[in-house]
This record gives structure tokens, C-alpha cells and sequence, in this order.
């Protein structure tokens, strides 16, 4: 952790950290918390074919501790946390902090990044889907009769968790916190009320059962241990929301109440079965009494929704941090609070991911099918998380490969064998989570190709910006028309002439009074202070240039950072300031660097990319637009 950012977590008072922890259940702990509801079951579906023996039941929940203990406890809460971008986390802030120190291979890291970043947003389409559906499935034991409009009902609460994402969830969030506390408690309650159905259970604790299950039970083992892998899904929330809570405030949720109430539901389920095998059928559920079964289906309806909202709001970020550094287009991104700029809401993401969580309830139509689904994406973004921290801890913290081999190589084997598991799903829908994944790779890779390919095509036709101004700027009979006001010229070169600026002298034959060049640039940490947010570079009398550095979590308010610069004595009014925007008009051709069907992608991302006036969040009545043809 930078110096900064762990200072700041050790110096929390005890009243802020209980409010962060209490925070951080319910957005980092939403997902992982939904998972009894139907982990336990899936895992016992291999092996109850033959009838389920007293070893098994003991076996599968022992492989469910030891997998929260292993995965989740060490790697995530204990080591991950640590590796963090000044106090952010996630598998885009670890890539903006390696590429800092990429020492040639920095594509290799990049296309990690992507597919990363793309099984986590293939993850943010199956929880929804899954935990809302697993919640709700909760009726059939309430009310049989309402069986047939589980569906119906998933997709209606969908449809309104969807529908109020652009009013923001400040006013809800506060309640996110204590509803899902009170969800663990239950979890925790109801599962200690059941371990004395069978004490047996306890021996789940030792590792020699979930050890020689695998041992023993061949292929069905490793059918069990992809279901298995359910209990640990919302894990890669941990580390994706660190900066939203600090490592302090996440760690303490999880060893006093996160992971004790997991573990203990966990070993009630088994008890529960191993009292009564038809248990099976859906172990969690049939643990509450029945007066208990309405407002457990409520409060477990409730928690999922949660969860779910907890992984449409981490979407939202990672797509503001992707288009930030460079691998998406610009899209609208709506800010919900006045005060929280980490409260935002991207309608087109929203809508995608509208579509395709319906679109899974509708075709699966039972948690059962959908979870089948699962996993692979998970495991995935974990491999991937596991490769990266790899290169973090030699380059950042300074460990030799043996160290960190012998740290991360037992985490890595043990997750690619879960991945695996998950991959002898892939028949049974986990086609799918790999099909979302693959489709936003290629849609991450094609722009950022597509955008260097056009800058260096751009670079061939570029007119140095000093040798320009010599040139303006000399007396002549055909010096161009000088009109009061200052323009400003966006430009992604700061060292050539913008476009918009030529074509503005060609056309209009005007030059103002000021004229300054502009770049934005997104630098690889969060947040840029206020006091480096621009350098200024004076040019010539009329003439200079300006650069605002954002960091990747940041809204780039332009006309914000504009209006601070000008306090520091950059002069202009902005009543009289036009913005000059350069647009092109893309022409695919066949023998560019990219494929013809690449070029019509990256074609259609650049015409629905948002308008740069809003996106910049210029004044919408100053702003010129100029546009050239550009073949690539």
C-alpha cells in the first residue's frame, strides 16, 4: 500500500472503521454472502446419484472451508489487499501500475488486463441472474402453487433494479450495510441451530477429507469441486472495491462476521443433511422452520438484490476506468452525486447488461441450469489476478521469483484446477461466461488497436506545432484575420498542429487573440492532486499549451479543471472562449493493419462513442466542430 493510504488506514478511529466495515458487507460482501443459497446444493448433485454416504457430506463442506480459507482468506484478504494502485485495486488499477514498470512485455500484461477485465463484466451478467433466481426459487417451499412464476417474478425484480439505476443508490446504499449484516447473523444463527442435528460435522475442519475426497472420487471429484467453487464467487469484489473502503475496514468484516457466518451455514447444511438426506434437495432453505421460510425468502431476496447492485456498480467503475486508459470509447456517463463522484451511471453499460441478464433468466430458467454457467469466468479473472500479482510483488515489493513462486505458485495450481473443474461445464452453458468474455476482449483489443493505428496514420499527415506557429506568426500580406476571445484546440498531440485549428485557419481564415493547444492525458494512478493537474507551457505571444492529467477513476471535467487553471493566472474569460473539436469521418480499408471486419468494428465503436462536449463536459453553447475524412 502506498505510504499515504496506510498511514491513513492505521489512524482510522474505531467508530469510522466499524461504519467503512459495516459499509463494506454489504458492496464487497453482497455476492459471496448469496452463495449458500444454492453452492451447497449444487455440490451435492454429483455425488448423490448412489446414494450419499456420511464421508461425502463431511468431505464437500470440509472442500468448502478450505477453499474460503485458502482462496478468499490468504490470497484476497490477506495478500491482494496489500497490492494496491495508491489505495485502488482490481484487475485494471494492478494493470495501470505494471505498465509503469513493463519491461517488454508489456502486451503480453495488456491482453491479461482485457480478459480480466472482460470475465469480470461476463460475471456481472450471471449474478444477477443467478442469486435473484436462487432467492426467489425460495417460494416453492412457501407457496407450491406459485412455482410456475418464479421466472415472471425474477424478471420483474430485475426489471426495476435496472430501472433505478439512473436515479443513483446513494439513498439506499446507507441501508445496504445493515441489511446484509442482518443476512449474515441469519446465516450464522440458523446454521449454529442445525450443527447439532449431526456433531459429526465438525470434522470438516480437518483437511484430510477435502483432501482425500479428491483422492479417492476421480472425476467426480473434480465434477464436485467445480460446484464447489460456487462458495467463492463475489471474491474478486474484495479486491475490486478497495478503494471504495480501505484494507483495513474489508478485512475486519470478513474475520468477524463474514467468514464465521459462511463457515457456519455451511457446516449446518451438512448436519442438516447428514441428519436427513432428503434434505438435499435444498439444504438451505429447509433449515429455517416454516414460519420463518416467508421472511427468509424476503430477506434473502433482498441480499441478492444487493449483491446484484453491488456488481452492477463495479461494471460502472470498470468501464470508466477502461475508457480512461484507452481500451473502450467514450460513453455517457451520468453522475448521480453531487458529492460521491464514485456514484455514476453508464446507460448504455446499464442496458447491455439489462439485456443479457434477462436474456439468462428467460433461458435457463432455474438456478440449477444457470449454475452450471458459473464459475468459469470466475476462475478465470482469478487465474489472471494470480499471474499479475505474480509480476506486483517482484516489481513493487522487490520479491526474488523463488519467493514468489513459492508464495503464489500453490494458489495458482490449486486455481487452475478449479478452472478445469469448472471447464468440463462448458457444454452445460459455460459456453456462456467464455462467449461474454471473448465478444468485450475482442471489442477492448480492436479499439485500442484501432486508436494507435489512426494516430500513426494521422502522424504521416501532422504539421509540427512549432514550425506552424513560425510560420503564422511571420509578417505577411496573408496573415489570417485576428479576432478577439480566446479558442482552445483539443488535440491527442500536443507537438503537432490540431486538425481543428487547420481547418479552421483554411476554411474561416480567422486566427484569436489566444490560442491554446490542449491534451488530455489519463495517467496510471487514481487520482491526480489539484496542484498537478495542468502544466502550462507559453508558446509565443499568442499561443500556448496546456495539458490536464486526470488519473483513471476521475470524471475529466474539463471546463472544472479550466476554471481552477484560470485562478492560477492563465488568462481568459470563459463567455468568449470557443472549444475547437476535430471529428473524423473513419473510411475502412483492406490493407490497413487490422482485419476489414475489425476496421467495421472499430468503425461502429467510433461513431457510438459520446460526443467529446459532453463527455469532457464543455459548455455546450461554445463548442465548434470541424470534421476530415481519415482512411484506415
Amino acid at each position: 500500500m502506498s505510504a499515504d493510504s496506510h498511514s491513513h488506514d492505521q489512524n482510522m478511529s474505531p467508530r469510522k472503521l466499524f461504519y467503512l466495515a459495516l459499509g463494506s458487507v454489504g458492496v464487497v460482501y453482497g455476492d459471496i454472502g448469496t452463495s449458500p443459497l444454492y453452492a451447497f446444493r449444487e455440490a451435492l448433485k454429483p455425488v448423490a446419484a448412489d446414494g450419499l454416504t456420511r464421508f461425502e457430506v463431511i468431505s464437500v463442506v470440509s472442500l468448502m472451508i478450505w477453499a474460503l480459507t485458502i482462496i478468499v482468506t490468504i490470497k484476497y484478504v490477506l495478500l491482494l489487499l496489500r497490492a494496491d494502485n495508491e489505495g485502488e485495486g482490481g484487475t485494471l488499477s494492478l494493470l495501470a501500475l505494471l505498465l509503469k514498470t513493463a519491461n517488454g512485455h508489456t502486451a503480453l500484461l495488456m491482453m491479461l488486463g482485457l480478459v480480466g477485465a472482460a470475465l469480470f463484466l461476463g460475471d456481472a451478467m450471471i449474478t444477477p441472474a443467478l442469486s435473484v433466481l436462487s432467492a426467489v426459487e425460495g417460494l416453492k417451499l412457501v407457496a407450491p402453487q406459485l412455482s410456475s412464476y418464479i421466472v415472471p417474478i425474477s424478471v420483474a425484480i430485475l426489471a426495476v433494479l435496472f430501472a433505478v439505476q439512473s436515479r443513483g443508490t446513494g439513498t439506499m446504499a446507507r441501508y445496504f450495510g445493515p441489511i446484509t449484516a442482518l443476512w449474515f447473523i441469519v446465516l450464522a444463527v440458523v446454521g449454529i441451530s442445525h450443527i447439532s442435528d449431526d456433531f459429526g460435522i465438525l470434522a470438516a475442519f480437518n483437511p484430510y477429507y477435502a483432501v482425500s475426497f479428491l483422492m479417492h472420487e476421480g472425476f467426480f471429484g473434480v465434477i464436485v469441486l467445480g460446484a464447489v467453487f460456487l462458495t467463492l464467487t463475489g471474491a474478486e469484489a474484495l479486491y475490486a472495491d478497495l478503494g471504495h473502503f480501505g484494507r483495513r475496514p474489508i478485512q475486519w468484516a470478513w474475520f468477524v462476521l463474514v467468514f464465521p457466518a459462511l463457515t457456519l451455514n455451511y457446516l449446518g447444511q451438512g448436519a442438516l443433511v447428514l441428519g436427513n438426506p432428503h434434505a438435499m434437495t435444498d439444504p438451505f432453505y429447509l433449515m429455517f422452520p416454516k414460519w420463518a421460510l416467508l421472511p427468509a425468502v424476503i430477506l434473502a431476496t433482498a441480499a441478492t438484490i444487493i449483491a446484484s447492485q453491488a456488481v452492477i456498480t463495479g461494471a460502472f467503475s470498470l468501464i470508466r476506468q477502461a475508457i480512461n486508459l484507452g481500451f473502450l470509447p467514450r460513453m455517457e456517463i451520468l453522475f448521480t452525486s453531487e458529492t460521491n463522484t464514485g456514484q455514476i451511471f453508464v446507460p448504455s453499460v446499464n442496458l447491455l447488461l439489462f439485456l443479457g441478464v434477462i436474456f439468462l433468466v428467460i433461458s435457463f430458467g432455474s438456478s440449477d441450469s444457470l449454475s452450471t454457467a458459473y464459475g468459469i469466468s470466475v476462475t478465470g479473472a482469478m487465474v489472471v489476478t494470480s499471474i499479475m500479482a505474480f509480476e506486483f510483488v517482484r516489481v513493487r515489493w522487490n520479491w526474488s521469483v523463488l519467493t514468489a513462486t513459492a508464495v503464489l505458485a500453490p494458489l495458482f495450481v490449486l486455481e487452475m484446477i478449479f478452472l478445469g473443474a469448472n471447464l468440463i461445464k462448458i457444454h452445460d452453458g459455460g459456453y456462456i461466461p467464455v462467449m461474454i468474455a471473448t465478444a468485450f476482449v475482442v471489442v477492448m483489443w480492436t479499439w485500442r488497436r484501432g486508436s494507435a493505428l489512426l494516430m500513426e496514420k494521422t502522424r504521416h499527415t501532422d504539421i509540427p506545432l512549432a514550425s506552424f506557429i513560425s510560420s503564422i506568426e511571420r509578417k505577411s500580406d496573408h496573415s489570417p484575420a485576428h479576432v478577439p476571445g480566446t479558442a482552445i484546440f483539443l488535440t491527442s498531440d500536443p507537438e503537432s498542429a490540431p486538425a481543428a485549428l487547420l481547418h479552421n485557419l483554411k476554411h474561416n481564415h480567422v486566427l484569436h487573440d489566444k490560442n491554446v493547444i490542449l491534451t488530455i492525458r489519463t495517467v496510471n494512478k487514481p487520482r491526480v492532486p489539484s496542484a498537478d493537474r495542468y502544466k502550462v507551457e507559453q508558446i509565443s505571444e499568442r499561443f500556448s499549451r496546456v495539458e490536464l492529467l486526470f488519473g483513471f477513476m476521475e470524471s475529466q471535467n474539463v471546463s472544472q479543471a479550466l476554471a481552477t487553471l484560470r485562478k492560477t493566472g492563465l488568462k481568459f474569460d470563459i463567455m468568449s472562449t470557443s472549444f475547437y473539436l476535430g471529428r473524423r469521418k473513419l473510411v475502412p480499408d483492406a490493407k490497413s493493419g487490422m482485419p476489414y471486419w475489425q476496421d467495421r468494428l472499430y468503425i461502429a465503436l467510433a461513431n457510438a462513442a459520446a460526443n467529446p462536449s459532453d463527455y469532457f463536459r464543455l459548455p455546450a453553447n461554445r463548442v465548434v466542430e470541424l470534421g476530415s475524412h481519415v482512411i484506415i
